[in-house]
């Protein structure tokens, strides 16, 4: 298991890196409100994140159709707990929207692994 998770995490940094870099640019060029621009983020790192992690972390041979539907069930969740979190952190505390989303991120982190290792890819089954 610290091995997928290990892989989880090396996916999700690439998945972050494609969030943030959407992030920042919806916030600094567009001038895009920061809670749409972290969404839009978070849609586009989910769309890394699935790619990567069905052929590499997980090696799963399950059709897309099935275990698409429930990684994306899991990132809906993410989502929700990213976008109220990103309140959380810089409406109601002010926290500079950088900061709260490094703080957003790694609380989702966890979930993230757990719903897809268990139920996304039936790890609790074992089976890929």
């Amino acid at each position: 298991m610290l091995v997928k998770f290990l892989k989880f995490s090396a996916v999700g940094a690439l998945g972050t890196l494609a969030h943030y870099s959407v992030l920042i640019f919806l916030v600094q060029i567009l001038s895009v409100n920061v809670l749409v621009a972290t969404s839009i983020g978070a849609l586009v790192g989910a769309l890394v994140n699935y790619l990567l992690n069905y052929r590499w972390t997980f090696a799963s041979n399950k059709r897309h159709s099935e275990a698409m539907v429930k990684f994306f069930a899991v990132a809906g969740v993410g989502f929700v707990l990213n976008g109220l979190f990103m309140t959380l952190f810089s409406a109601v505390l002010a926290l500079h929207y950088l900061i709260a989303q490094v703080i957003t991120t790694a609380m989702v982190l966890f979930w993230n692994f757990l719903g897809n290792h268990y139920w996304t890819f039936d790890e609790l089954r074992g089976k890929s």
